[in-house]
């Protein structure tokens, strides 16, 4: 199970981060609240096949980063391990860039950014099965607000990925 995990974790990790940049870019063109309209746009379609595909996905990828104990490298406020990230916040002050391994900053990170994920489609697949009830209503708002949470943590993400290969460049 661990060499299965291995090797999907690089694929998962690319079909993950391009379906949310769709699913996020193409979120202003949905026309569903309460449910899914009868004559669905491919954007409404689109959106919960894609929706559901990647909260499967997620699912299998954080079994992948979670196993081992690996788990507190991204959750360390879990574990009560706050020194690598209290260490990468101080390095920042110093104009210092945080490390990429050792469960610092970066990692909590990631770790937000798949709990975020991991909330987008949950409430998204909740909302579809109580589309048309008072729950669905919530669950939409709910659904947007980890949607928004999730997009502004990929776009951190993305920032420290792109100081990391810059640092890597000029070594």
């Amino acid at each position: 199970m661990r060499a299965l995990l291995d090797r999907l974790s690089g694929p998962l990790h690319v079909g993950l981060a391009s379906m949310s940049v769709f699913l996020v870019g193409a979120s202003p063109w949905l026309h569903m609240y309460r449910s899914l309209p009868r004559q669905a746009s491919f954007f409404n379609l689109s959106h919960v096949v894609l929706g559901v595909l990647v909260l499967a996905m997620v699912l299998v990828y954080s079994v992948g980063c979670c196993r081992g104990g690996r788990w507190r490298l991204y959750f360390p406020w879990l574990a009560g391990q706050w020194s690598a990230v209290g260490r990468d916040l101080g390095g920042i002050a110093r104009g210092r860039l945080p490390g990429v391994e050792g469960g610092g900053l970066f990692a909590m990170i990631e770790g937000l950014l798949l709990l975020a994920l991991l909330g987008t489609g949950v409430t998204g697949v909740a909302w579809l099965l109580v589309q048309g009830t008072d729950t669905a209503t919530t669950l939409c708002d709910v659904h947007g607000l980890l949607a928004l949470s999730f997009a502004g943590l990929m776009l951190l993400h993305l920032v420290t990925v792109s100081l990391h290969l810059v640092d890597f460049i000029r070594d």
